[in-house]
């Protein structure tokens, strides 16, 4: 019986789970939102929560807390100047765990873990879809006037 013993193992030795779980709220905080499996999303969701409440006070020993724990310190820099301000106000609560359907290769569930208020950036189109998409028109519009 599992009897008080908290958290996801995830398949992995202790040190490899945190390493795991250092690089998925690494990613969180530098991109906002991570596409994930369930499993991973909800062990990493307090994890992160906790991280962010640490960059809420701003000093020079939790700024030296985070550090340890994020893997860039360009992750570091964002917390306190970006994401922490941002939920100033708020008491907890600052991510969520979309369901997103099933893994293509092994069926695993797949969620995405997204930061409260992180908007969605659209991808640009590569250059040759570009110039194709430019070619086509000019095709379009002679055959429109014959």
């Amino acid at each position: 019986m599992r009897h008080l013993n908290s958290g996801a193992k995830l398949g992995r030795n202790p040190a490899h789970r945190r390493a795991t779980l250092r690089n998925l709220v690494t990613n969180v905080i530098e991109k906002e939102r991570i596409t994930t499996t369930v499993r991973r999303a909800k062990a990493a969701r307090p994890v992160v929560e906790r991280i962010i409440t640490l960059g809420k006070g701003d000093s020079l020993h939790k700024r030296r807390q985070a550090a340890a724990y994020l893997l860039t310190p360009v992750a570091t820099r964002k917390l306190f100047d970006d994401i922490a301000p941002r939920f100033a106000d708020r008491a907890g609560g600052y991510t969520r765990i979309i369901h997103a359907g099933f893994r293509i290769g092994d069926g695993a569930q797949l969620a995405i873990l997204e930061l409260l208020g992180s908007k969605l950036k659209k991808k640009e189109k590569k250059e040759k879809q570009k110039a194709k998409a430019e070619s086509e028109e000019p095709a379009e519009k002679a055959e429109a006037r014959a």
